[in-house]
């Protein structure tokens, strides 16, 4: 899978889950918009949140007694929030969809014109991304 950090905009509604033994419908991203084109997602693959990497962050390396710094510190004195860290997350939805308003393909297998993309919402700022790409 390609990596990408890409803003889309994307519309939610009703969407199927594959749930091994049928499908299922719940709220999702419907349709987003990449690079110009528009893509309709077939089905969610999967669903998870990530939490920020509060780890990294200087009051937790404090906590442990560590001095190394990671990336993106600054030098000086810790003005970091730990539970903002803890709290900071982005969903993420991994999907199956086509270009456009193409038809489902005729065999399971076959994905034309479409592909398998992840796609990241922070809910810091509201914003959605892809970040990664299987076509």
């Amino acid at each position: 899978m390609r990596r990408y950090d890409d803003p889309v905009e994307v519309r939610k509604g009703l969407v199927g889950v594959d749930a091994g033994e049928g499908t299922s419908a719940i709220e999702g991203p419907e349709q987003f918009l990449w690079r110009g084109k528009l893509w309709k997602v077939r089905v969610v693959l999967a669903h998870w949140v990530e939490t920020g990497s509060w780890w990294q962050s200087a009051d937790a390396r404090a906590v442990i007694g560590s001095d190394d710094t990671g990336p993106g510190d600054s030098t000086g004195d810790s003005t970091g929030d730990l539970a903002g860290d803890l709290l900071g997350e982005r969903e993420l939805w991994r999907v199956e969809a086509a270009a456009g308003m193409r038809r489902a393909p005729e065999t399971e297998d076959a994905v034309p014109g479409g592909g398998v993309f992840d796609l990241s919402f922070d809910w810091a700022d509201g914003t959605w991304q892809l970040v990664g790409c299987l076509d």
